[in-house]
């Protein structure tokens, strides 16, 4: 088994999102000893944001008129989207900035998205296909956004579950410690470490 195992957090050892991603990959690699695991740490190793040259290279493969900046970009991208579509789970953290996900993610997910290998376009509109890769995401936020009146200002698991569902990739899953600024954030944090070995042997079902 393949696990993709992605960090974005800016905050290094003091992350909680860190603390939930590498929970959820110990409890996959108590059932699966022998599975190769991925790890890319997208806040200590960035990865560049998208621009009109590097996202020509999802469609145009001449390279002779490109900078060495540029080659080496797209290069990465076919990288990036051969490492995601090797995989069998992929373990995001994610933790909330700005009621949205980091840009670092962000960086990610704009690299990965390519027309041709994770969706198609048909009569009927594009079809995901990236199939048969689970996910399991780890969410972390300051606030509390899952009751109704605060649900509308989450634009991070949502986002993160049609970005997802958009290339194929159907079973998502969420590990979430909400409010873990607030003062009941220890007992957040704890609750979603604990959660976090069932759900990751769930995805394995």
């Amino acid at each position: 088994m393949q696990i993709l195992h992605l960090d974005s957090s800016i905050q290094g050892d003091d992350s909680v999102s860190r603390r939930l991603t590498a929970a959820l990959v110990r409890a996959l690699r108590e059932d699966a000893p022998d599975a190769v695991v991925n790890h890319r740490d997208l806040a200590a190793d960035p990865i560049p944001h998208l621009n009109g040259a590097i996202a020509g290279g999802f469609r145009d493969t001449g390279a002779h008129q490109l900078n060495e900046f540029t080659q080496t970009e797209r290069t990465r991208s076919e990288i990036l989207v051969t490492e995601l579509l090797a995989s069998d789970v992929i373990v995001v953290g994610a933790p909330m900035y700005n009621f949205s996900v980091p840009t670092q993610l962000k960086a990610w997910i704009d690299r990965i998205v390519q027309p041709g290998r994770t969706f198609r376009f048909s009569p009927a509109g594009a079809v995901g296909q990236a199939t048969g890769i689970r996910a399991v995401v780890a969410s972390s936020r300051g606030g509390v956004y899952s009751p109704a009146l605060a649900h509308a200002l989450d634009f991070q698991e949502n986002y993160l579950r049609a970005i997802f569902g958009f290339i194929g990739i159907a079973d998502v899953q969420f590990v979430r410690a909400e409010g873990v600024k607030g003062p009941d954030g220890g007992r957040s944090i704890e609750d979603a470490l604990r959660g976090a070995p069932g759900i990751a042997k769930a995805i394995l079902a």
